[in-house]
């Protein structure tokens, strides 16, 4: 077992998983460096979500490898993967997985708080993110009080609020109207690379896409090329259209 290449915050290699005995991913390898906002690009059901999954210690592959920081993830318990995901890991999920009976301050608090880290301290940093996002004045609603799309601003305020190493984004902007998506999308590369947050973005868009650093695309759970990708997505699109 050999470690990862120095200059790669995260790391896999031949990632292979099923899900009710059909494959989800097949032999996936990919790097990515500390800062990078790596876009995972392809087709619904080409294994995207699953190779986020394994990446951040979620799922634990059938067969390869992941490491994070130096540290093998593939080989980790449940409590230090949880603890990983808690303190090291951001995720943002395609519908905004807030608490109801909490404000939007209390909800990108919370990542903090769970950590045991001061409420005073906790509250200033969250409501800090939440007015980077624009939805400062939003912050002693409840998520039903709010729009969509300022409640997904909330679920990136959360994340960036927490610090995390690396932020995995699960097609954060699918639920939104495009024009809204895009403004979220742009507002979430902007924060990490002012502050060096590493991002793994899974999305089926390749406009979404452009947004990376760098972008690598699945298909049928294997890593193919860019022109390859496009190429299928287009026909996906033109078969939902018939």
């Amino acid at each position: 077992m050999a470690a990862p290449p120095d200059n790669d915050v995260l790391w896999a290699r031949s990632l292979h998983h099923t899900h009710n005995g059909s494959p989800a991913l097949s032999g996936v390898s990919l790097g990515v460096r500390e800062g990078e906002i790596l876009a995972v690009h392809g087709p619904r059901g080409c294994g995207k979500t699953t190779l986020l999954h394994c990446l951040a210690g979620r799922t634990v592959p059938e067969e390869g490898e992941v490491w994070f920081d130096g540290a093998p993830v593939h080989t980790m318990g449940p409590p230090q993967r949880e603890r990983l995901g808690r303190d090291r890991f951001a995720w943002i999920d395609p519908e905004p997985a807030l608490v109801p009976e909490l404000t939007a301050w209390e909800n990108a608090a919370l990542p903090l708080l769970l950590r045991g880290v001061p409420r005073r301290t906790a509250k200033a940093a969250a409501l800090e993110w939440l007015e980077r996002l624009d939805v400062g004045d939003c912050a002693k609603r409840r998520p039903r009080a709010l729009l969509q799309s300022q409640r997904q601003r909330v679920s990136v305020a959360r994340a960036f609020a927490a610090e995390p190493a690396v932020l995995f984004a699960d097609e954060p902007a699918a639920a939104l109207h495009s024009a809204e998506g895009t403004r979220v999308l742009r507002a979430l590369t902007a924060a990490a690379r002012s502050h060096r947050v590493t991002v793994v973005l899974a999305t089926y868009d390749a406009e979404v896409a452009a947004l990376a650093d760098r972008a690598v695309a699945l298909f049928d759970g294997r890593r193919v090329d860019a022109p390859r990708a496009a190429e299928v997505e287009g026909r996906d699109a033109c078969s939902l259209s018939v």
